[in-house]
């Protein structure tokens, strides 16, 4: 029997998978995709995030979505970041401008996302059809049955990347995925783990294509305002809801087309509950990593390479919380179930060769740090979003990602001299991972690479359910001082989906 190039490499990079082979970055990774063929894509997550992203994907020469996936068939109740904008823009992107007229809110859903890739693929054939595009509701149905895949691409609510990445890579396709690698620790380390043992492709989406961040890395390693002993990052978030203090008692009717049990994926069984749905599942411990995992993962990227950090030593939070009155009593109201809707986290790092030690402040819902002389002398107010760097000889403020980044006061940025560009400048992000699912070197955010920031922040997340401050042992994955905690690091699996 014939054999196709995709089937025996397929079984090759199985094979060498459980055979545990050498890291990607020593091997140049497995089932590379030959330079003259497109690299064939299941896109999982057919939401407002993923049906954006997707559009980006499909721009891409040598991408082909060949399969889309969501447990959602189709429905027009997503919120948007304005009004139709996101069905607005995929009324220009498919060039149909009667598209989703009288949709309610964003039209989503894997019915949405093969419709999109049929008609953007049919817009570029002589005969204007195209029909290739499977859709699926179940990702590991995906994967059994799209023998052709090279590599999968998850937008999928959170508490499922963890799964769905470490589930293809086991089956040595590509992965790459929208923050963050998961909302557990354990399937975060699983993750890095099963991508180093496989070799395959993989990157976390979280701004790794700036030039601003070898600017920041040139400057700082250049003692352009001394040793840096504190880092301070705040964000608007969140947009959705958060502190809730219970889960919602009633229960609704399970909208048409939704497999809710695939929607709930390793989580414990909940009752339906458009509370926990589309953009609102970021706020509950279950499904998300709140404003921090929603936001931190796009400036912690950053400021881990300018300032060579790992893991940190310890994390300690506050949260915002808040009483109610009921039978004309004052009641403290207890929240175990979702993040806060305002707070601040500290984590500090130990020194690193020629770098002290440092602190990393993280503020979300409104918080901010305290407006620095630097500012008060140029009769500035603190930006809403930021990055602030505070060395020994000054200080440098960035938009929240690091971009636009300046020394001040602004008499400071008139006299500096900037040091010559040494750094390479980054390509986009999803070119680092083409190139690297080629065989080219891995991206600036594999998962290896991303793994110390984005278990930092879960350690974030972590601290927040916390009333204490907790040091950590990375070696051993666990708190030296708080074993009680050690529990938030994983989740209760459902039956069927253990990984």
């Amino acid at each position: 029997m014939k054999t196709s190039r995709r089937q025996f490499i397929g079984t090759t990079a199985a094979a060498a998978a459980a055979a545990s082979i050498a890291p990607q970055h020593l091997m140049g990774g497995n089932n590379q995709v030959s330079p003259n063929e497109k690299i064939n894509i299941g896109f999982v997550g057919c939401g407002t995030q993923g049906l954006r992203q997707l559009m980006d994907a499909l721009k891409k020469p040598d991408v082909n979505i060949a399969a889309v996936c969501d447990p959602n068939r189709k429905s027009d109740d997503y919120p948007q970041w304005g009004p139709d904008e996101l069905n607005g823009k995929i009324r220009d992107f498919i060039g149909d401008p009667d598209w989703a007229q009288n949709a309610r809110g964003g039209l989503c859903g894997r019915e949405v996302g093969r419709e999109v890739v049929n008609r953007h693929y049919a817009g570029q054939k002589r005969s204007g059809e195209y029909r290739d595009c499977r859709a699926y509701e179940d990702f590991r149905e995906m994967l059994d049955k799209e023998k052709d895949l090279d590599a999968v691409y998850i937008m999928t609510p959170e508490h499922l990347h963890g799964t769905i990445a470490v589930h293809a890579m086991r089956m040595g396709k590509h992965t790459i995925t929208h923050k963050p690698m998961a909302n557990v620790l354990y399937e975060a380390r699983l993750a890095r783990d099963t991508a180093r043992e496989s070799g395959v492709a993989t990157h976390l989406f979280c701004a790794a294509g700036q030039d601003s961040t070898p600017l920041l890395c040139e400057w700082i390693w250049n003692g352009a305002i001394g040793p840096v002993r504190e880092v301070h990052n705040w964000s608007t978030r969140p947009f959705w809801p958060q502190g809730m203090t219970e889960r919602p008692n009633e229960t609704s009717p399970i909208p048409d087309g939704l497999n809710w049990e695939l929607w709930l994926g390793p989580v414990p069984h909940r009752p339906y509950n458009s509370a926990y749905t589309h953009a609102v599942f970021r706020g509950w411990y279950d499904f998300g990593t709140g404003a921090l995992g929603d936001m931190g993962h796009y400036s912690f990227h950053q400021i881990f390479r300018i300032l060579k950090l790992s893991y940190p030593e310890s994390v300690e939070a506050g949260r915002s919380r808040y009483w109610s009155i009921k039978n004309f009593l004052w009641r403290k109201e207890v929240n175990l179930v979702s993040y806060p809707r305002a707070s601040t986290i500290k984590w500090e790092f130990p020194a690193r060769k020629d770098m002290p030690p440092v602190a990393l402040y993280w503020y979300d819902g409104g918080l901010r740090p305290p407006i620095p002389k630097e500012l008060e002398t140029d009769g500035k107010s603190m930006p809403e979003e930021g990055m602030l760097f505070v060395g020994d000889k000054g200080k440098i403020l960035a938009d929240f990602t690091g971009a636009n980044p300046r020394l001040i006061p602004e008499s400071r940025m008139r006299d500096f001299k900037q040091p010559p560009k040494t750094l390479p400048r980054p390509a986009g992000e999803l070119d680092q991972w083409l190139r690297a699912c080629r065989g080219g070197k891995p991206s600036n955010a594999c998962f290896e690479s991303a793994h110390p920031f984005a278990e930092t922040i879960l350690l974030g997340t972590v601290a927040l359910r916390a009333e204490q401050k907790l040091y950590w042992d990375a070696a051993k994955m666990k708190f030296k001082n708080a074993p009680e905690a050690d529990k938030w690091l994983r989740r209760e699996y459902r039956s069927g989906w253990e990984l």
